[in-house]
């Protein structure tokens, strides 16, 4: 059962007027979304009723440093290839050959064990073209994505995060496995260059998404690069925080959604969201207990402190079990389309409440 705390305006005249959507985030979370979204990418044909989306963008961090993008990264000194890699193929048209060979991984071979073939090709293509972010769209005409990729951030950049006993932490991978509470984040070199496409997109955009994702380590990093967030601000998107179901061990443990969206006011001094979507469906018993054992837990709305920050809430079953809990995409992506689609005009009026 759907539940809402403030409206959308609606004008039925501009139903049919194409949208633009740009996500911010990275790992799994990110390209679990974007499977979904590419399906409502405009054709040649429009479906009757429904407004297509015209752009798809997404803004993705680059801030990995472990396993093979890690070791790409370091050997020949370009961004993380990993989370753009996993954009890609969710935006293939064809994501059973194309899609399967780009996340192919040897397995044996000195040198090649543990590498996915994409993230090889992305290598490749950034040292022939000279430019990362050019690899990355050549690799999107390769895959016919429906939709535009782009690292936040052309920049090499490491993550550093400050924990609660004041102990300094480099390094995302180093980060995640210090399983402690986080004061914040930041990037190094501090002063961090956005892609002008980046700033473009958003500029143009009807609807910003932001996550789901890790808080610390794939959405805020995004978010800290110069005017990024600024841009988010000033745009006259309708911006939507997608909510995590689980919190993740030390970093965010007895986060509530709430936490989860003043800890990215606090990073960014800016007002990035207008509205948060999220899961009031429960996790069964036995899988409850697991991530229980692991130290983490559902995430709570905390719906008391959302108001109290001015912010409007969707909430809704979006969660399913397949051994761990992921959003249900096809729910998720019906929610998004529905109530910051199908019910607003193309520009929203941000006065309401």
């Amino acid at each position: 059962m759907r539940k809402k705390y403030g409206e959308l305006t609606t004008e039925a005249n501009h139903r049919a007027q194409p949208i633009r959507i740009v996500t911010v985030g990275g790992g799994t979370g990110l390209s679990t979304l974007l499977g979904a979204l590419k399906e409502h990418v405009a054709r040649r044909r429009q479906e009757a009723g429904r407004r297509p989306i015209a752009d798809l963008a997404a803004v993705v961090t680059v801030t990995d440093d472990g396993g093979s993008s890690g070791r790409l990264r370091r050997e020949y000194r370009i961004l993380p290839p990993g989370d753009i890699r996993n954009c890609l193929v969710a935006l293939s048209q064809d994501e059973a050959l194309l899609g399967r060979l780009f996340q192919y991984r040897f397995h044996a071979g000195r040198g090649l064990r543990g590498h996915s073939f994409g993230n090889l090709f992305l290598t490749a293509l950034s040292h022939v073209t000279g430019d990362f972010a050019e690899a990355v769209r050549l690799s999107g005409q390769v895959l016919a994505i429906r939709g535009r990729i782009f690292p936040s951030t052309a920049q090499n950049v490491t993550l550093e995060a400050v924990m609660e006993n004041g102990r300094v932490v480099a390094g995302e991978t180093q980060i995640a496995r210090s399983n402690q509470r986080i004061r914040r984040v930041r990037l190094v070199p501090r002063r961090v260059r956005p892609l002008p496409e980046v700033l473009e997109a958003i500029g143009q955009a009807d609807l910003i998404l932001i996550g789901p994702g890790s808080l610390y380590t794939s959405i805020i990093p995004n978010l800290l690069v110069a005017g990024v967030a600024e841009a988010i601000e000033k745009a006259k998107a309708t911006r939507v925080h997608i909510a995590n179901l689980m919190t993740q061990p030390g970093e965010t443990r007895g986060f509530t959604v709430a936490d989860h969206v003043r800890a990215i006011f606090q990073h960014t001094r800016r007002r990035v969201v207008d509205w948060v979507v999220v899961n009031h469906q429960q996790v069964s018993p036995a899988v409850a207990r697991r991530y229980r054992a692991e130290g983490a837990e559902l995430v709570q709305a905390g719906v008391a402190e959302l108001q109290r920050m001015g912010l409007r809430c969707v909430f809704d079953d979006l969660l399913e079990e397949h051994g761990v809990v992921r959003h249900n995409r096809e729910r998720l992506t019906r929610l998004l389309l529905e109530e910051f689609v199908e019910r607003q005009p193309a520009r929203p009026l941000k006065t309401a409440r």
